[in-house]
């Protein structure tokens, strides 16, 4: 009879413990939601948006305005407000800029910075593409100041490794960045108190790879190197995906 108390109560402590485990483990997140950058559109995602889709995640992306900071956070967040949660929020480019900031929603457990923009509080992202020399000086502005890439320039400076046709395609279809977009500081830093990844192009003629470098060390976010243009999303869609979904189980 003592026996088998003890082995009653032995079993009690370990379905306990299993029990308090799972209370204090993170669930893993199933929905993702991707940030465009600036002058392209979320139809780039494609490739990556199958990939997760086939592994089992949500997908949701974002298109954004590229009119201003605030419009563009506000169209992330009504994007997220419509996710179960938790969220891997996933941002490229100047998109990171506005995760950073709409990255502080309860809903998101996790960011994931793709050649991205990746400010403090207090900083705006052309404050931040200053620190290092410009990997090209090809960008232009229109009269009302919207920014753009020549279409003759676009493929050598954003997409490298994207096949010419595809590079023409998106040289056309441009989303132009409004320069006020640019100055606007974000209020808050979500990378500050959520896990952050990122992936590094090693090729980037946009974002020049030190300032990736040094933004990423600053936040100690887990970095992962592509050799890669700035387009690494639609050239190198499985890379991406991969860093997306170890977010994406990540319970730190």
């Amino acid at each position: 009879m003592f026996a088998l108390r003890n082995k009653l109560a032995i079993a009690a402590l370990i379905a306990l413990g299993a029990t308090m485990a799972h209370a204090g483990s993170k669930p893993a997140a199933k929905d993702v939601v991707i940030v465009h950058g600036a002058l392209v559109d979320g139809s780039g995602w494609r490739a990556v948006h199958d990939i997760l889709t086939k592994d089992g995640y949500h997908v949701a992306i974002v298109q954004e305005p590229l009119t201003g900071l605030a419009e563009d956070v506000d169209a992330a967040r009504r994007v997220i407000d419509q996710q179960q949660g938790p969220v891997v929020l996933v941002g490229h480019s100047y998109g990171g800029s506005v995760i950073t900031q709409a990255g502080a929603d309860p809903k998101v457990s996790s960011l994931v910075y793709v050649a991205a923009l990746q400010p403090d509080a207090g900083e705006a992202s052309g404050q931040l593409l200053q620190k290092f020399a410009a990997p090209n000086d090809a960008m232009r502005a229109t009269p009302d100041k919207y920014f753009f890439l020549p279409p003759a320039k676009f493929r050598e400076n954003f997409a490298a490794d994207v096949s010419p046709s595809d590079a023409q395609f998106l040289a056309d279809s441009q989303d132009q960045l409004a320069e006020k977009a640019l100055g606007a500081p974000v209020s808050v830093a979500a990378w500050r108190t959520k896990p952050s990844y990122a992936i590094l192009t090693t090729q980037d003629h946009m974002v020049s790879p030190q300032l990736q470098r040094w933004m990423y060390q600053r936040s100690g976010a887990k970095v992962t190197e592509v050799s890669a243009s700035h387009a690494v999303f639609i050239s190198q869609p499985a890379a991406v995906a991969r860093v997306i979904e170890a977010a994406a189980k990540s319970t730190n």
